[in-house]
């Protein structure tokens, strides 16, 4: 399994995660705002502080974001490109978003695929108090109770990353778990790993976050050790037996190039973290 050494101790807890109630949503983002202030706010209206929302469709501008690129010295093990910020409206294809608290305050960690007005296709990373709404639009959403995403400083990538954390406030009827984790570990095995003891075996997975280079079931392979990904469709299942999983994802490479395709189970490590949420077909 490929490694990347980060700079500080490793954790020795590889994931995190918090039972919760999660319930759907459908979310009117407004024209004028901030893409962080229109998602978390209308999320508080409805009453939730964290959760997952599903951008597609959805007029930008401006528009401003980042990719990933090779950190200027050795603090980590990758860092963010310049900040690009093209002409015009920009229409998110889709995207998917974390959202949770930061230093006391709501925010978004967005990645996803975007068009710009000359046509261009491009990907990234998009920064939630830059990018505003220019038309509204109405998303997806699931807003969760009995757990929080919280931004906390992490020793061991030196990076301020979401904890998936309880809110010590019992929900009724948990159909959800909030999930962060750790880098170096194989995302589809460590979902596999928390359902099994969570007793999931059918459910939905949503999140974002970095793989440390791609390898696809079709036998592709993006030889990036940073990446920006966004999970387009996620399943945990049983079959013969045993619970898999099956992630459909999309990402940006260190070249800004985009990739889609369905991740080969076992071989795609975490780079610095991963943001789930699973729910439950129940």
């Amino acid at each position: 399994m490929r490694y990347l050494k980060h700079p500080g101790p490793v954790a020795a807890e590889r994931e995190q995660s918090a039972r919760c109630r999660a319930t759907q949503l459908s979310l009117r983002l407004a024209k004028g705002q901030s893409v962080n202030a229109a998602i978390t706010g209308t999320l508080a209206n409805a009453g939730f502080s964290a959760g997952h929302v599903h951008l597609e469709n959805v007029a930008i501008w401006p528009m401003r974001y980042v990719i990933p690129a090779a950190s200027p010295d050795d603090s980590h093990v990758a860092w963010y490109s310049e900040t690009y910020a093209p002409d015009g409206v920009v229409i998110i294809e889709r995207a998917g978003v974390i959202a949770g608290i930061r230093d006391g305050a709501p925010f978004i960690h967005c990645h996803g695929i975007w068009i710009d007005e000359a046509g261009n296709r491009r990907a990234g990373h998009l920064l939630p108090h830059e990018a505003f709404i220019a038309e509204d639009a109405t998303v997806r959403a699931w807003g969760i109770k009995g757990a929080n995403y919280i931004a906390r400083d992490d020793a061991e990538t030196n990076f301020k990353l979401f904890a998936a954390e309880a809110t010590g406030h019992e929900v009724a009827a948990p159909n959800a778990l909030a999930v962060t984790i750790r880098p170096n570990g194989d995302i589809s095995l460590a979902i596999e790993a928390l359902c099994s003891r969570h007793g999931i075996t059918q459910a939905q997975i949503l999140g974002v976050g970095s793989l440390n280079e791609i390898e696809f079931d079709d036998g592709r392979r993006v030889a990036s050790y940073a990446t920006e990904v966004f999970i387009d469709d996620g399943r945990i299942f049983t079959t013969d037996g045993r619970l898999q999983s099956q992630l459909d994802v999309s990402l940006v490479d260190l070249r800004g190039a985009i990739h889609s395709g369905r991740l080969m189970n076992g071989q795609n490590p975490v780079c610095v973290t991963f943001e789930l949420l699973i729910v439950t077909d129940d």
